[in-house]
Parts: C-alpha cells; structure tokens; sequence
C-alpha cells in the first residue's frame, strides 16, 4: 500500500516496478482508514509514523513519504511544516511570497536550501523494516518562475542548473529531485521485499 491519496506518486511507483507482479493500493482504496496525524519533528519521523500507522490498520505492506524544503536564512523552515506553512488554507502562491518576504526580513543575503524526500516502509503487521531519504541541494530563486511541479518548485533552482523546478522537465526533476533520489535508494530493497 501506498500511503498517499495522489494518484501521480501511485502511477509513478507502478512505472519503476514495472515487471513486477505485485499490486498496488493507495489510501483511496480505503474507506475506513483513518488520518495518521504527522506530529513528527523530522521528515523521517513523519514518513515512519505514517508507514506504520496506515500499515497497523490495513494489514499491509506500506510505503509513506514525508518532504518539504529547508530553506538556510530561515533557519530550516518552512521544514516539515512545509504543506502547512501559513496555515492549512494559503496557496503555495501565497506560502512562496511568504517564504521570499521573510526571507527579505531575515537580513541574510544567503539563498541555500535544500529540498528533502524521506521514505519509510512499514510490513503488514506496521513494524519499521527501511528508511530511506534523499536531498536536492540547491538556492531560492527572487521570485517565482516556471508552472510545472507543484508546491514550491518555482523558487527552488537546484545545484548546477540555472532554471527552477517549475521550469525544468520532469525527467530532469526525476533524475535529480529528492524524490526520485530518495526511491532510487529505495527501489533495490523494494524489489527484493517484494520478491520474497
């Protein structure tokens, strides 16, 4: 089971096991599931919590993620508070000129940030087996550019390009983004998870 409700992360775990005969479910496919609150300090916290959570109530081998971005003049945050910054009902339009005023605020000419994929698998009885993260170093644009991705692609320009994660393709944002490398890190163990 996957524990998300985004068909896009279901369809793209399905593509990098493709060949594989096993089956995969998402949150949707449970009505009865209830919410596992992420009160984690830390992305691998939040992604373990879920895992076993979701694991715990399905009966079933379960994948979570849990990501956000850090930004360096902001002492880490947004962070884990990522998807919340600024309340639960503010766009991440409204969360970028956030985050760039405050970043303003700050006094702190510096731009590094980081975006940040944690990936944890929990087995059917909801025990911890593999934690995995990945990290996509890079700064924060001046403003917003691109309408690809979502969250806060547009501000993030990733180490070694010019252009931004709204910007750059999605085969590009997969080979480097902090997904993709936080699966890539993943995927052998999944395979032979599954394979047993």
């Amino acid at each position: 089971m996957i524990a998300t409700s985004n068909a896009g992360k279901l369809v793209e775990l399905q593509q990098m096991l493709a060949g594989s005969t096993v089956d995969l479910s998402c949150l949707a496919d449970f009505t009865s599931v209830v919410e596992v609150d992420e009160t984690g300090s830390t992305f691998e916290e939040n992604a373990s919590l879920k895992a076993c959570g979701y694991a715990s109530q399905t009966g079933l081998a379960t994948l979570a993620d849990d990501s956000g971005l850090e930004v360096d003049a902001l002492g880490g945050r947004p962070g884990v508070l990522s998807a919340r910054y600024g309340g639960d009902d503010t766009s991440f339009a409204e969360k970028m000129i956030m985050l760039l005023d405050e970043m303003k605020q700050s006094g702190s000419s510096y731009r590094g940030a980081r975006f940040i994929c944690s990936i944890a698998i929990a087995d059917k009885n909801g025990r911890l087996i593999r934690r995995e993260n990945g990290i996509c170093e890079g700064t924060i644009a001046l403003k917003p550019s691109g309408v690809r991705g979502f969250g806060y692609d547009p501000i993030f320009i990733p180490d070694g390009h010019t252009e931004t994660f709204g910007e750059l393709s999605e085969a590009i944002k997969r080979e480097i983004g902090h997904r993709g490398r936080a699966f890539a890190k993943i995927l052998p163990f999944l395979h032979e998870f599954i394979d047993i």
